[in-house]
């Protein structure tokens, strides 16, 4: 997750600029003379992507590529209109920002947007700035008697390809008032999920096992507790779905606020008698529980008690598939996908899987230590966001406890990228930069990497000798599914030109691809048709000066 954050911040952080000078500073921006040198115009409106409708009063920002402190700024007109004028040649970002709109740049994708070309022969006067009118979720949470539920979690998920595949990510989460009401707002266009979570107030869930407590008080109120008040909510997902894989989507396409109640409704809870491996030397340690949740996994708050040695009462669980994990020992052990059903059921973890331990150590070329914020990531074939570990001063590193498995590796620093030049393992199986870990094993792996930064690429989209602007454009490495950390994406500019940066040494092929912000670009069998009309190309070594590719690629259809 480190790494999507941290490219995604790299327009945020552009946008923050634009939006925090004043315009009695941005005033002061160096314009060129046109006695001097040519100027051209920039002009366009601002509209509603939603409907199309005019803008007014929208703050308008104009930045020079080139240097980041020329900042001009306007306000739209009531009909939408803003105009630049005496604008130099060159490249330039142009972003839009209105209360109750998300702040865009022009044609903006993901972090990606299209640059304005200023120069002979380019139609810089009549651009149409699109945002989206920022869409929002209220609702209430209700029980089943119609009662508010107060401090229920509301959570939200959303769908999205940032990462080059199709995931399920948490968006955001708000919590439910005494009148059990929830908002979340700024939401931008797409397709989101939401879900509720909560605990009855008034369930109660006592300890039953024989050898829990030898307490008459206790026994009595064990003997008196009434049956009915023993239930939990399972999470809810919209409409009215306990699992989320039958969980309904919500398509906002701007604007909207849609309202989305909950009535959560109790469930028995079930009892479970977990048997855990331990002795009486090394103590026994509690089951933890976990639950799928769409890309992802999600802790369940539990109640545990040690009923006699080695086995566990565990309370309060509506029924459902659950994770297992337990510390045994020096071993951590997981049991996947079992299926809770019936009260009192024993659960025997014999049969649980041990998970491993990963320690990576990192050598740098040309770099002797290793500054706050650097680390490395692991990630599952299976999802798009890895899971990072921080690096010592002196390189090293430790994964928590993970289940067997294809693991790609992934290394980025706080101000820098990284390309993992080489990779070996003691206990682990090696190739590219995937690591392949037995189940109960202690690996250690070794990465040797290189500061990416230095090589950038550049060249022009086009398609019938004309540059085709809002392209994405994808530089796809050999073997890609071993090699995800090395790809790289841009947007094509005004004039077809795109530029990709901090490129590692090593085998490429472009591609360019109209419309394909919404592809898994990042699966070999979904890349491999249009690597066949891409252009092959070969990055040697380190370099400081930018790799021009002469000849043009060409933009294919989705």
């Amino acid at each position: 997750m480190l790494l999507s954050a941290i490219r995604r911040c790299r327009f945020l952080a552009g946008v923050v600029v634009y939006l925090s000078l004043s315009f009695a500073a941005s005033a002061q921006a160096v314009h060129a003379s046109a006695d001097s040198h040519p100027a051209y115009r920039i002009a366009g409106t601002v509209v509603s992507k939603l409907d199309g409708t005019s803008l007014a009063r929208t703050r308008v920002f104009l930045r020079d590529s080139r240097n980041r402190e020329e900042l001009r700024s306007v306000v739209t007109s009531e009909d939408g209109k803003f105009a630049f004028d005496d604008v130099p040649a060159g490249k330039y970002a142009l972003v839009g920002s209105k209360r109750g709109f998300i702040s865009a740049a022009f044609d903006q994708h993901d972090q990606f947007a299209t640059a304005i070309v200023t120069g002979a022969g380019l139609g810089t006067e009549n651009l149409v700035l699109k945002l989206s009118p920022a869409a929002s979720i209220e609702g209430t949470v209700l029980d089943e008697s119609g009662d508010p539920v107060r401090h229920a979690l509301v959570t939200l998920y959303r769908n999205d390809h940032f990462q080059g595949v199709e995931q399920i990510h948490g968006a955001g989460n708000a919590q439910t008032d005494d009148l059990g009401a929830y908002e979340i707002t700024g939401l931008m266009p797409g397709t989101y999920y939401v879900a509720a979570s909560a605990n009855p107030w008034y369930a109660v869930h006592p300890a039953t096992g024989a050898d829990q407590t030898n307490s008459p008080e206790a026994n009595a109120s064990t003997a008196n507790f009434d049956p009915t008040l023993d239930v939990a909510y399972p999470v809810t997902y919209y409409p009215d779905a306990t699992d989320s894989e039958r969980a309904t989507p919500i398509q906002f396409h701007g604007g909207e606020r849609q309202r989305i109640d909950f009535r959560v409704a109790p469930v028995p809870a079930l009892r479970l008698l977990v048997r855990v491996p331990g002795d009486t030397s090394h103590g026994w340690s509690a089951p933890m529980l976990e639950q799928p949740v769409f890309d992802g996994l999600t802790y369940v708050q539990t109640s545990a008690t040690m009923v006699s040695p080695g086995t566990y009462e565990v309370s309060g669980v509506p029924a459902g598939r659950y994770n297992i994990r337990i510390r045994a020992q020096d071993v951590n052990l997981e049991m996947s996908d079992v299926e809770f059903s019936k009260d009192g059921e024993q659960i025997d973890t014999s049969t649980a899987e041990p998970l491993s331990n990963v320690k990576i150590s990192v050598q740098i070329a040309g770099q002797n230590t290793f500054p706050p914020g650097t680390a490395v990531g692991l990630r599952t074939r299976s999802s798009s966001r890895a899971t990072w570990y921080a690096v010592d001063p002196k390189g090293n590193t430790e994964a928590q406890p993970i289940a067997a498995g294809k693991y790609d590796v992934q290394m980025v620093g706080v101000d820098k990228l990284y390309s993992i030049s080489s990779m070996s393992a003691d206990g682990a199986q090696v190739s590219g930069h995937t690591a392949t870990i037995a189940a109960g094993t202690t690996a250690s792996i070794s990465l040797t990497a290189v500061a990416t930064g230095t090589v950038e690429i550049q060249g022009t989209a086009k398609r019938s000798s004309k540059g085709i602007a809002g392209a994405m454009v994808v530089l796809v490495p050999k073997d890609p599914e071993s090699n995800r950390d090395l790809f790289r994406r841009d947007q094509s500019d005004l004039d077809g030109t795109f530029s990709l940066r901090q490129v590692a040494p090593g085998s490429y092929t472009l591609v360019a691809i109209e419309d394909g912000w919404d592809l898994d670009w990042s699966r070999a069998e979904v890349i491999a048709p249009y690597l066949k009309r891409g252009r092959p190309i070969e990055v040697r070594r380190e370099i400081s000066s930018p790799v021009r590719v002469k000849e043009p690629i060409e933009v294919q259809k989705k």
